[in-house]
């Protein structure tokens, strides 16, 4: 009888590939976590550190290192992150040789609201708590503000956050009770009178003109309140 050996070579080699896969896939099962790699996106400034996210980073109240890696549920991981009030964004995924590495992108604050309680603004219009870590250097708004209605805030805020201008020299926003608006310069003694946020562009326009022509005649430090409450001019009161 002949035997046929390439026959039993193949069948040989399939028994061998299946083993080796099997002891590979077992042994990628078994694998314990790393130290996580946390990545911080964006902006350098960090109002969470690496801690605070390991800190986050918890499964079944403990740590996820040195746990196996079919334990770990990378949505609930993700979610505990998303839920962070600083954090904009999270991903969080697990390498083949059990490195788990996750990608944070922080809120971006664009105010600071000092009331009887301080908190920041973000660009989206969102609550972000005050951290520990680093202090954003934001116009401060203070006034009659409630932390479930911050839309008018905001889009004052987002104005001055996305005007050069503005941005250079606005200090300080305050609302009043009745949703109008007064704004602070660096180094200028005046209030601006904002009112409504009505007609917003054309007020900002009025302003940068006045700031410029008073600048000009070196008469800036002259007044303590400019109003630009009506369209077509802005109204002065002297010292």
């Amino acid at each position: 009888m002949q035997v046929n050996w390439n026959y039993i070579k193949m069948v040989i080699l399939l028994i061998l590939v299946v083993f080796l896969y099997a002891f590979s896939s077992t042994k990628n099962t078994f694998r314990k976590v790393s130290d996580p790699v946390i990545n911080f996106k964006g902006d350098n400034n960090l109002y969470l550190t690496h801690e605070n996210v390991s800190k986050l980073l918890i499964q079944n109240k403990e740590s996820v290192k040195n746990k196996p890696k079919e334990t770990l549920d990378l949505n609930d991981l993700e979610a505990a992150l998303n839920s962070n009030q600083m954090v904009k964004s999270a991903q969080v995924y697990l390498s083949v040789n059990g490195t788990l590495t996750a990608d944070i992108e922080q809120k971006k604050p664009i105010a600071r609201v000092r009331t009887n309680a301080s908190y920041y603004i973000d660009d989206q219009g969102s609550y972000m708590p005050l951290s520990s870590n680093y202090t954003a250097r934001v116009p401060l708004v203070t006034g009659q503000i409630e932390k479930n209605n911050l839309e008018d805030v905001f889009k004052i805020a987002q104005k001055v956050e996305e005007d050069t201008f503005l941005k250079k020299h606005v200090i300080e926003i305050q609302q009043t009770e009745k949703k109008t608006f007064f704004l602070k310069f660096r180094q200028c003694p005046f209030t601006i009178q904002l009112g409504s946020l009505k007609n917003l562009d054309k007020k900002i326009m009025n302003l940068k003109a006045f700031y410029n022509k008073a600048l000009k005649d070196k008469l800036l430090n002259n007044y303590v309140n400019v109003n630009l409450q009506f369209e077509s001019q802005v109204v002065c009161t002297k010292k």
